[in-house]
């Protein structure tokens, strides 16, 4: 030891290999018996490594060979472990059988991804009526159509990484419970503004929904079941998409079902719909207090008792149903004991709990760490052991979404370019009639009038829908209790004309001229550009009741053949089928020839879905499950913002460019697929 301190004072970086003999004292009785590995040197209380014989310590806390090699015997001895526990987390699954349990579990769930596929349909169905009430401009449209995906996108990523540190359940029931509030108040508010940020807090809370249902329900699913049970689950975006046609089409066309206060407050039966949607999201979170936390979840962070209970809880449930229950089960829970990992925590509780008086600043610093643990876990999925496999199914949900997301919208607004085109071919054109002293009370649509001359007329208790008067005269005329719809006077006279009670506002008359005329007690109300009544209504809602209806088939198909024929196939085959069928759009030239080709793209495109949710599940660990889940479906709603703004920017103008930009998106989506490493048959990690 002297000698080292010499070495030391000398260089302060070698270590001199001379021994000192017995002769000098170089050993003690207190050394007597210790090998020299086993001594311990001054440097070593301070957390500084021992050199070995003509190797380096450096200063700048690189780790010497040594060390590296320890390490890397760690990591591997980490993964040994990992894997011991994933195939003992799997005997045990196969010991507590697949059951009642489950079953339970997967209508909960089930009502969690149903509040998800309801929320992607609500705006759509409540623009229609909603633009009257908030006077929405086509901007205003569109973007109130887009900020659900906004808001989902960044309720993906959020939730996803912290359903890795805090829970999936608990994970779960905060972004449900952020839903039903923002949707119920959403239900409520008369701004445009507040209805669109409350509409971005529900997109936010429940963008938690996939990423946690598939995550949560896979770690209670022995590896035999996996597959198909997970695409049984998908079933319920499909059942919320058609609540949700169902709702809009029983509700939103009864305008009876509403009050009003004054001018200043509109409860409309819009709003009722709105809130008839956010049921679903209400009863998932009733019926997931009575469901358990994954067990899986808490093996990963060392709390092996709770996890040992739930699994029992799981076991006992299933033998009870199917009518044993004295067998016992038999996992102990010092089985659980050996393999498992904790997580590093940044902060320890005491050192809180002592070091902080209030719960302001320890709740504030819980958050910092939580959020910490957060982004720690997204950068482990970019490691060089998941980099590949991230950025293969980037690419994957990337494509996928793109086409996917932006062909359905884009079908609805060429079925309504179509319907436009239909209803102007049967446009009547009326020239130079002169009319006098006729009552007009009956419903005027779809008419040009040009170069007429109207003389002492009346035009009461009447709907005007798409109407146009060109260059005409009108005198001594009177207009009472008029609603109108895309109706328009352009160039017009008005000599000695009374306005009482009309929607007829003076932006209507374009370039017209008013002489001794007068507007009394006008309607309040918006100039709607758009012909719309409830038969344009009603079509809107059947049509996204059999799109939604149409995935029924690849559902069942998906599920039966996922555990047959495996996940890449699945993908990579429905994306090719998806990406063929792509091209028969081009035929599409007639309203019901658009709703065929919608239903077709759909029940094909749906088994790329479920196999992609299913891989997905499968590629990751458990303690980043939620958090690669949760960016993927993050990225999956920005390329479906995408995808919507420019597939529908060619609505009327072409059709070749959006079923290119699909069928290369599908294509290339489907060649990468199979880059993918098959995981079926495998233990989830």
């Amino acid at each position: 030891v002297a000698d080292r301190r010499q070495s030391q004072d000398g260089d302060g970086y070698y270590r001199n290999d001379s021994r000192a003999n017995d002769d000098e004292g170089g050993h003690s009785d207190s050394t007597e018996g210790h090998d020299e590995d086993d001594e311990i040197y001054e440097g070593e209380y301070q957390g500084i490594p021992r050199a070995e014989s003509g190797k380096t310590v450096p200063v700048d806390g690189i780790a010497p060979q040594a060390q590296i090699r320890d390490l890397a015997q760690f990591e591997a001895e980490r993964r040994k472990d990992q894997e011991e526990l994933a195939q003992q987390y799997e005997t045990i699954l196969q010991e507590c059988g697949h059951g009642k349990f489950q079953w339970t579990l997967y209508f909960v769930l089930g009502l969690a991804l149903m509040a998800d596929g309801v929320e992607i349909f609500v705006v759509g169905f409540v623009l229609p009526s909603a633009e009257k009430d908030m006077c929405l401009s086509e901007e205003s449209k569109g973007m109130l159509g887009l900020i659900v995906y906004l808001g989902m996108m960044v309720g993906a990523f959020l939730w996803g990484g912290l359903a890795d540190r805090i829970g999936r359940r608990q994970t779960l029931l905060i972004s449900l419970s952020i839903n039903s509030v923002f949707a119920f108040f959403s239900s409520f508010v008369q701004g445009y503004s507040s209805f669109l940020l409350c509409r971005l807090l529900s997109g936010v809370g429940i963008g938690g929904s996939i990423p946690i249902v598939f995550s949560y329900y896979s770690e209670f699913l022995a590896q035999e079941k996996r597959g198909e049970h997970l695409s049984w689950l998908c079933m319920f975006w499909m059942i919320g998409g058609i609540y949700a046609s169902a709702m809009a089409w029983a509700i939103i066309p009864h305008y009876g079902w509403s009050f009003q206060m004054g001018s200043a407050y509109q409860f409309h039966s819009w709003r009722v719909f709105v809130l008839v949607c956010a049921f679903p999201s209400v009863a998932a979170i009733s019926a997931l207090t009575t469901m358990p936390e994954s067990p899986r979840f808490f093996l990963e962070n060392g709390k092996h008792d709770e996890a040992w209970m739930i699994l029992k809880q799981v076991h006992d449930t299933n033998m009870r149903a199917k009518g044993y229950p004295e067998r016992v089960f038999s996992v102990s829970d010092t089985q659980t004991h050996t393999h498992t990992h904790t997580h590093t925590q940044y902060i320890h509780p005491e050192l809180l709990s002592n070091t902080y008086q209030t719960h302001l600043v320890y709740i504030l610093c819980v958050c910092v760490c939580v959020c910490v643990c957060v982004c720690v876990n997204f950068l482990a999925i970019f490691s060089p052991e998941y980099r590949r496999t991230t950025l293969m199914m980037m690419a994957v949900w990337f494509s996928m979404s793109f086409s996917y997301y932006g062909l359905t919208v884009w079908f609805p607004d060429m079925i309504k370019y179509l319907q436009k085109q239909e209803y102007s071919s049967r446009t009547k054109v009326f020239i130079k009639e002169k009319v006098e002293h006729v009552t007009f009370n009956f419903t005027l649509e779809n008419q040009v009038h040009r170069n007429g001359e109207y003389f002492n007329n009346k035009f009461m208790n009447l709907k005007m829908k798409s109407m146009v008067f060109e260059d005409s005269l009108f005198e001594e005329c009177y207009f009472e209790d008029i609603t109108s719809s895309n109706t328009f006077f352009k160039n017009c006279t008005f000599i000695a004309t009374l306005f009482y009670n009309t929607d007829l506002f003076k932006y209507r008359l374009i370039n017209s001229k008013l002489v001794n005329s007068t507007f009394l007690h006008n309607k309040e109300g918006c100039m709607l550009s758009d012909f719309s009544d409830e038969n344009s209504a009603y079509m809107i809602y059947f049509v996204s009741f059999l799109g939604t209806l149409a995935v029924l088939p690849g559902n069942i198909v998906s599920a039966l053949l996922m555990d047959k024929i495996g996940r890449l196939r699945m993908l990579a085959g429905s994306s090719v089928i998806s990406c063929v069928s792509c091209f028969f759009l081009s035929f599409g030239n007639s309203e019901s020839a658009m709703i065929a080709l919608l239903c077709l793209f759909g029940g094909i495109s749906i088994a790329s879905w479920n196999a992609l949710d299913v891989l997905t599940v499968e590629l990751y660990p458990s303690d980043k499950r939620c958090t690669a889940f949760g960016f993927l479906n993050a990225l999956c709603k920005l390329a479906a913002v995408l995808g919507i703004s420019i597939f529908t920017s060619f609505v009327g103008i072409t059709k070749a460019v959006p079923i290119l930009f699909a069928s290369g998106a599908l294509a290339a989506g489907s060649f990468l697929a199979f880059k993918l490493p098959e995981t079926r048959g495998q233990v989830l990690q």
